[in-house]
């Protein structure tokens, strides 16, 4: 005799492993350390005493076993050391995607939708009568099929050329991506952490571009009081510094690296806190933390004006709320006529997103 039992439903026994539970926080830890996995490794400790993390069966010595052994950590025995590998810096930039974007799927090979249709490489639901030169690949045989037998019948099937259907297609576009991330002080001063969700927002969108948007390019640059250029595997080491803000250097070194590029579409995004407060001219500083300075912010807009010139859109990402920032970025964005968001911290990954999608399908 065949029956069925019934019990009540325990959600845990579908959950993560304890391994994967664990792996979740220390991702997040890694980050906040700039991938120093000893401290990592004892914030877990104190979270586990804290909030029971680990179990009798399953416990803290287990996890770091299992890390090593699956090749997430490495270790220096002569140091006494670890290490995290390309296998964890991956897993870090996929866990900031899935954070930041929600459930953003992958696709096929990567490029940017435009509201132009043509002889594209991406079949849309529009149609249209068949004009000579259409590759026959566009045709659209169920479309074709239909009209053949509506205008000629069953019986005497025959197709010509005015039953033919075009399915239409959408262009690709190529972008290249500056990605500019302010590491001055202030980015951890005031009692608000910014430069851990400037980065969670830098890894989620390198994974994005390498993942989803192959034929793109991101370049990071990083910008304190001089600007130099950062491999997306760097991104989890990121640390800020006793900096002032050099924007001049940030957008000179973008710019460059920008004009190497073949890709017709081109954009920087500039995550910061602040005004620009400092130059570099020759071997000497100019430094100036108090108010706008003009001589700074002269600067900084010809920049923006020939980074118009050049069609390079700037988005900047204002990471901090205080109001009188907002003269500086109002007449930034207005010399480049580009895009400005006042995002805070919550909030920054959004922003970012929705503006690298939907402005690439309005790309030409």
């Amino acid at each position: 005799m065949k029956g069925f039992i019934f019990s009540r439903y325990d959600p845990s026994e579908n959950s993560q492993s304890p391994f994967d539970k664990l792996l979740d926080i220390f991702t997040q830890l890694l980050t906040y350390t700039s991938g120093d996995v000893a401290e990592a490794l004892q914030w877990l400790t104190e979270l586990d005493k804290e909030y029971q993390l680990s179990n009798n069966e399953y416990g803290i010595g287990d996890f770091i076993q299992d890390l090593k052994d699956k090749g997430y950590i490495r270790e220096n025995e002569e140091k006494g050391s670890f290490a995290i590998t390309s296998k964890t810096e991956q897993t870090i930039r996929k866990r900031a995607l899935e954070e930041i974007f929600g459930k953003l799927k992958k696709s096929g090979v990567g490029d940017h939708n435009i509201r132009k249709s043509g002889q594209g490489d991406e079949l849309n639901a529009e149609t249209r009568p068949y004009a000579f030169g259409d590759a026959l690949e566009q045709i659209d045989m169920t479309a074709s099929i239909r009209n053949a037998q509506i205008n000629h019948g069953i019986e005497a099937f025959s197709m010509q050329q005015d039953d033919l259907e075009i399915r239409e297609t959408d262009f690709k576009t190529q972008t290249s991506t500056a990605l500019m991330i302010d590491i001055s002080h202030s980015m951890i001063l005031y009692g608000e952490d910014r430069i851990t969700p400037a980065k969670k927002v830098a890894m989620a969108l390198s994974e994005l571009i390498t993942t989803r948007y192959p034929k793109d390019t991101l370049d990071i640059i990083v910008f304190g009081n001089d600007a130099w250029q950062i491999e997306i595997k760097d991104l989890p080491y990121l640390q800020v510094g006793p900096f002032h803000t050099n924007t001049v250097a940030g957008l000179e070194l973008a710019m460059d690296i920008l004009r190497r590029r073949r890709n017709p579409n081109k954009q920087i995004f500039m995550i910061t806190d602040g005004k620009p407060t400092c130059l570099k001219q020759g071997k000497q500083y100019y430094k100036n933390s108090f108010g706008l300075d003009r001589k700074i912010l002269n600067r900084t807009l010809n920049l923006a004006a020939q980074c118009k010139k050049l069609k390079i859109p700037i988005t900047t990402f204002m990471v901090a709320t205080d109001p009188w920032l907002q003269q500086f970025v109002n007449e930034f964005t207005e010399t480049n006529n580009g895009k400005a968001f006042f995002s805070g911290t919550d909030n920054l990954g959004q922003f970012l997103f929705y503006d690298f999608e939907s402005g690439k399908r309005k790309k030409l």
